[in-house]
């Protein structure tokens, strides 16, 4: 396994944080982003630098189009050397109902966040990556909402996150002659504070009979997929989105 340096955009609680300890666990050196979480952010950091891990962690909004480069310079600045792959993380659900009863500034924001938040942080990387002529790896977090709609709950969401398989088809098709390399993971409903976030704590154990597998993921589940996208045994893969669903 080469090692690389990986930006991971809100990788302070949840599947991000378990992307985040997989990846130092794997030997890569990481940077991630949060938002608003400080005391998150500062225990991961704290705990993974304290096992022997190459981790820094930058406070910002992906949301925000000055963010993406000012958060690769940060990470290059504390790497020594560029990044080598990036892993879109970040991303809200909005609130939980219907579509009809959804606020206009609810809905941007989640477009900002989970699309422009996406494609500004993959823009930053593949120009630079273009520059230099590094053959980079990006891994966007998508959901199997994409293509279920999330009808009565989030539908919103749902059509955000089948925006990023979109890019990620396209993107990765785009700049595979440059050896770059883009894939997504579209998990299910896993165990995270999302779905209070976004108004139905109860979630996970209202939709578990749904799932063939009859159970709910769990966040290192979703981690394992996005460091085997990284790896080199994913060598001959892009623009493809892996399902990680349990069976939907």
């Amino acid at each position: 396994m080469n090692e690389r340096r990986v930006l991971v955009t809100g990788g302070s609680r949840g599947i991000g944080a378990a992307i985040v300890r997989r990846l130092v666990a794997d030997g890569h050196a990481v940077c991630f982003t949060w938002r608003q979480d400080d005391g998150a952010a500062t225990a991961l950091r704290d705990e993974l630098r304290a096992a022997g891990g190459t981790v820094h962690a930058i406070q910002g909004d992906v949301a925000e189009p000055a963010f993406a480069p000012r958060c690769f310079d940060a990470a290059e600045a504390h790497f020594g050397a560029p990044v080598t792959a990036l892993v879109n993380n970040a991303g809200i659900t909005g609130r939980h109902g219907p579509f009809a009863d959804l606020a206009l500034d609810v809905m941007r924001r989640t477009l900002d966040v989970n699309v422009l938040g996406t494609m500004t942080f993959s823009q930053i990387a593949v120009r630079r990556w273009l520059a230099s002529g590094i053959r980079g790896s990006i891994v966007n977090l998508s959901s199997a909402a994409a293509t279920l709609g999330s009808a009565g709950e989030y539908v919103h969401y749902a059509a955000s996150k089948a925006a990023i398989d979109t890019f990620t088809i396209g993107l990765g098709r785009e700049v595979a002659g440059n050896g770059i390399r883009v894939n997504a993971v579209a998990p299910g409903t896993v165990y995270t504070d999302i779905h209070a976030a976004g108004g139905a704590p109860d979630r996970p154990a209202r939709v578990v009979e749904r799932v063939p597998l009859k159970r709910i993921g769990e966040p290192p589940e979703i981690a394992a997929a996005v460091a085997w996208l990284l790896s080199d045994d994913a060598s001959y893969v892009t623009a493809t989105v892996l399902r990680v669903a349990g069976g939907l």
